[in-house]
């Protein structure tokens, strides 16, 4: 048993009883305490009853689907989202990135890869708590660590929040180059499981609001051969 995960509530709603089984087990004997839910509406009663530490969401789901409840709880709270979808299209996966999840996990999928997700989206969180006066501040944007938010000319920006952890990253190493690999290591806290086009897509809407011309970045620049540097 991982004593790191000693009081952490693991929501996992999926509609397959034998996934949803599964799963409860695996994460159980890793030392999560786990509710489960097998629709859309159960989910969000059991989100607000119980207020986990992680969500795992099945995309398709009976009476709400899975979109729809990442898109509600994540108005509501602020908690790790780890999607499962059937889907192969990369729009799904894109529109539940979109709506706020934070990585997503394509059936069929191991119980090691999944445990090894979980594990790092809640390092991820843990590792957000900061100082309240700690800011980081490049021309005239400022990130303010403490509240997770970034303000452009005194205007708060709408950051997802993998958005914000990649410009907090960035802006923590500005003028070092770095590949989609070393990002989906230290920004999503795993290496062997991620999808580096999940990088590109983030990069993609961060540009659009930290970039006066996104199609033109001169912030958050590409490095040809390389990957992506942030510049001061």
């Amino acid at each position: 048993m991982n004593t790191q995960t000693l009081n952490r509530t693991v929501l996992v709603v999926d509609d397959e009883p034998t996934l949803l089984a599964t799963v409860k087990y695996n994460l159980e004997r890793d030392g999560y305490r786990v509710v489960t839910a097998a629709d859309g509406e159960a989910a969000l009663r059991l989100a607000r009853a119980e207020h986990p530490d992680l969500l795992i969401l099945d995309l398709m789901l009976p009476v709400m689907d899975g979109l729809d409840v990442c898109r509600i709880l994540r108005r509501e709270m602020a908690l790790p989202i780890l999607m499962l979808t059937a889907r192969t299209e990369e729009v799904d996966k894109v529109v539940g990135l979109e709506l706020g999840a934070d990585d997503y996990v394509t059936k069929p999928f191991g119980m090691r890869e999944l445990i090894a997700r979980v594990h790092a989206l809640l390092r991820r969180s843990d590792n957000a708590a900061v100082d309240d006066s700690e800011s980081i501040t490049s021309g005239d944007l400022v990130i303010n660590l403490r509240r997770r938010e970034a303000t452009r000319d005194g205007a708060t920006l709408e950051l997802k929040p993998k958005e914000f952890e990649l410009l907090l990253f960035f802006a923590r190493n500005r003028g070092r180059a770095f590949t989609r690999e070393q990002l989906l290591r230290d920004v999503w806290g795993y290496d062997f499981y991620g999808d580096s086009r999940t990088v590109d897509v983030h990069i993609r809407w961060l540009r659009q609001k930290i970039e006066s011309d996104p199609a033109k970045p001169v912030r958050l620049v590409t490095i040809r051969g390389t990957g992506y540097r942030f510049e001061a």
